[in-house]
């Protein structure tokens, strides 16, 4: 006879608890008290729940769960306000959730995906190809470990920039956004929230349908479809003046400016003639360059511009009328940085926790 499955309690919208707690023979009131210790106090265990009488707690341990995934490893950076944990799923798959801490506040580089699809060749995400789409309990479940192994100090901000592409596991990457935001979920704001994509045009259309003020953030990282096709397969399936007017259609619709990240590589996509291409393709467009020092990917081959080309990029674009900023790199001693994630045990030069 096979055993009835446990509800698992990460992941659930406010109602659906309502609706279990009903069919459990209790009272809905007890669905918004549950999300509290949850989603707002981070609870691993119904022990905790001390306004639940004892026979309640007992019934809940005996049919569900919370659903928390097991913080295998954490390292911390000895140079940056970064770190990273391995997590491991209910089914031995392993992922890696990044905390960095800004002077505006604490924000979670979340993943969405075991492994990734998409194959980059800067990133090391795609080496060991795609296992399966996360549900959005267990990318709660990385905000909730990493919020707990930092003390408890509240998050603030979210970029869905982890391991996968987000826009490739569409229904749960939503119902993720939907709880985070929640006043009974995580209660951060949609402003402050990233969601990233190479660029899945009919998943960036469906997007923009939803309506939400998230932040939009485009890994582009050439200016031109033949690098960027060699650097990036997606590109051959969807072009860059295609992706771009998507883009264009949904800056001028939601009213966000959209963040088109690029990595710069030696020799690759960091030429001045380059940088006037790109702007050629952002003209009349509410958008931002972050461009990107690449980080350090050992099978990629590819290798970062040189520090003097990379400041000459940057200004090119601005005095071409682009707004650009140049990110800080951060967590690459602990394998943290953008492209580093590989969601396995592998060396750090970092601290361990």
């Amino acid at each position: 006879m096979q055993m009835e499955q446990k509800i698992r309690w990460l992941g659930m919208t406010l109602p659906e608890i309502e609706t279990a707690m009903q069919q459990m023979g209790e009272k809905p009131f007890r669905a918004r008290q549950l999300c509290n210790w949850i989603y707002g106090k981070g609870a691993s265990d119904f022990a905790e729940m001390t306004n639940f009488s004892l026979s309640f707690r007992e019934k809940l341990a005996e049919v569900s769960e919370i659903g928390l995934p097991i913080l295998e490893e954490y390292y911390e950076s000895t140079q940056d306000p970064v770190k990273k944990a391995l997590l491991s799923l209910w089914d031995n798959e392993m992922i890696e959730t990044v905390l960095m801490k800004y002077n505006y506040g604490n924000s979670v580089c979340v993943s969405t995906q075991a492994g990734c699809k998409m194959n980059c060749r800067f990133c090391a995400t795609g080496l060991n190809g795609f296992r399966r789409n996360l549900t959005a309990g267990e990318m709660l479940g990385q905000v909730l470990l990493m919020r707990e192994a930092d003390g408890g100090d509240r998050i603030s901000h979210l970029v869905l920039m982890g391991m996968g592409e987000p826009l490739d596991n569409f229904d749960q990457v939503l119902r993720f956004l939907q709880i985070a935001n929640a006043s009974w979920g995580l209660g951060i704001g949609y402003r402050h929230i990233t969601v990233s994509t190479c660029g899945l045009t009919p998943q960036i259309e469906r997007l923009m349908q939803e309506d939400l003020p998230i932040n939009l953030s485009i890994s582009l990282h050439a200016p031109n479809d033949t690098i960027r096709q060699r650097l990036m397969p997606i590109a051959k399936h969807y072009p860059l003046d295609e992706l771009l007017a998507a883009c264009k259609v949904y800056s001028d619709t939601t009213k966000r400016r959209i963040t088109f990240e690029y990595n710069l590589i030696d020799s690759v996509n960091d030429k001045p003639e380059h940088a006037r291409e790109l702007v050629q393709k952002m003209r009349n467009m509410l958008c931002h360059v972050n461009l990107i020092p690449l980080n350090t990917v050992p099978e990629s081959n590819l290798y970062r511009s040189k520090p003097d080309n990379t400041q000459a990029f940057a200004d090119l674009l601005k005095q071409m009328g682009i707004e650009v900023t140049l990110r800080r790199e951060m967590g690459s001693d602990i394998f943290a940085a953008c492209g580093q994630l590989r969601g396995q045990q592998h060396i750090r030069k970092g601290t361990r926790k």
